[in-house]
């Protein structure tokens, strides 16, 4: 458990993270109230930013937070199959027991699913994302805390009416896939010139779930070509 963070410095916190527009949390109200759940669950209240997205007025969690907080737990995850047709894992917890959960393309697409932008273009990571929030959330609920993760949240109905008030929210899509990023952040590793490049080239869709990582792969790509520097330039 961390030291506990007074509500003035969460208040300050939440301020600076609203208006840096960076994280997906358009007012000081949204990131407040996922910091105090954050504190409640014993985590520092800056990890929000880490592990929420906010999804047509609604906090989701990110897939990546809900698996890694299920590890952290003592859970373990079996993978069978993980491509664009199918995923196929098994959940084990010591308090849920076993569970092998699939999902594949053909349950989306009888879902009305298959035809949306991000199915369309990430199907494996799309269908991870559902079978991790499924496995999880049978075998060890806590770790997901009754949210949605955001890949569930994104295929909701526009006209979904979120089920808390989280404040005045702007409509945002889902922050990038765990295959994006990791993708995003190879090519920031090839510096600048490239990252520039690479994201002239994503689609629209694919930049926008991008939007809250853009600092921290503009950092990557700049340290990328710091290190090019020959030593006796950088004396």
């Amino acid at each position: 458990m961390n030291a506990l963070v007074q509500l003035s410095d969460m208040e300050r916190m939440a301020t600076a993270v609203a208006k840096s527009g960076l994280f997906g949390m358009k007012t000081p109200e949204q990131a407040l109230a996922l910091m105090l759940v954050a504190q409640a669950e014993g985590a520092h209240p800056a990890t929000i930013t880490q592990d929420y997205d906010i999804i047509q007025g609604r906090a989701a969690r990110k897939t990546h937070s809900v698996l890694a907080r299920f590890q952290a737990a003592g859970g373990a995850v079996e993978w069978h199959q993980l491509t664009d047709k199918i995923a196929d894992a098994t959940f084990r917890h010591a308090q849920g027991g076993a569970l092998r959960i699939t999902w594949t393309i053909e349950q989306a697409r009888s879902a009305g699913l298959a035809a949306k932008d991000n199915w369309k273009n990430y199907p494996r990571a799309m269908l991870r994302a559902r079978c991790i929030a499924e496995g999880v959330r049978a075998v060890y609920p806590a770790a997901i805390g009754g949210l949605l993760v955001a890949e569930e949240a994104s295929d909701l109905p526009r006209s979904y009416a979120p089920a808390v008030d989280m404040g005045n929210a702007e409509v945002l899509p889902a922050g990038p896939s765990d295959d994006v990023l990791a993708a995003a952040q190879a090519e920031a590793k090839q510096g600048k010139e490239a990252f520039r490049a690479y994201w002239k080239a994503l689609p629209a869709e694919t930049r926008e779930s991008l939007r809250s990582e853009v600092s921290s792969l503009q950092m990557i790509a700049e340290e990328a070509d710091r290190a090019l520097i020959p030593a006796e330039v950088s004396q």
